[in-house]
């Protein structure tokens, strides 16, 4: 006998990740420009300039029409002062001339793949370790600013850039 029955029960369900159901949607602004005395001052001056202008309104206006002016005019006076946060690289080491080098390495590749001589596969090994060194060799550059920030920011007393930083080592740096 070659073949075994096998019954199974199978419950399936649906189900939403959490990381997709916590993500925020919203735009996010600069807030360490607050630390920049000039610029909390403009930024100070644009809120109380709109909100004089929205007390000049009549006091009849439906409330919830009233939240939405504010919550428009701070929201309008922050991306105006503030700007809104850049998205973070996840690979800040990774520069043009690395992908230059991978570009080498990609058509030294399609060459070996066209004509599969000892020629080309000398020049595939090369180009891999020239490309693959440069990687390695931003990347510990990469590595040791940041080291050397938090370093600064743990002298500095800037707890908060500090934690921010060693969460990024921690959430998985490339290794």
């Amino acid at each position: 006998m070659d073949h075994c029955l096998v019954v199974a029960n199978v419950r399936e369900r649906l189900a939403i990740s959490k990381q997709a159901a916590q993500k925020f949607d919203g735009k996010r602004f600069n807030l360490r420009k607050l630390n920049e005395l000039e610029v909390r001052k403009q930024y100070q001056i644009e809120i109380s300039n709109r909100f004089a202008a929205l007390e000049n309104l009549s006091d009849s206006e439906d409330i919830n029409r009233a939240w939405e002016n504010s919550k428009e005019n701070i929201i309008t006076s922050a991306k105006e002062s503030l700007g809104l946060n850049e998205l973070k690289q996840h690979k800040p080491w990774l520069y043009e001339e690395c992908l230059g080098f991978l570009d080498k390495r990609k058509q030294a590749k399609m060459q070996w793949v066209q004509d599969p001589s000892q020629s080309n596969v000398n020049n595939l090994n090369n180009v891999r370790c020239e490309a693959s060194r440069h990687s390695r060799n931003k990347k510990k550059k990469y590595l040791k600013t940041k080291i050397s920030e938090l370093e600064t920011n743990s002298k500095k007393k800037n707890i908060r850039d500090l934690c921010r930083g060693i969460f990024d080592f921690k959430k998985g740096l490339p290794a």
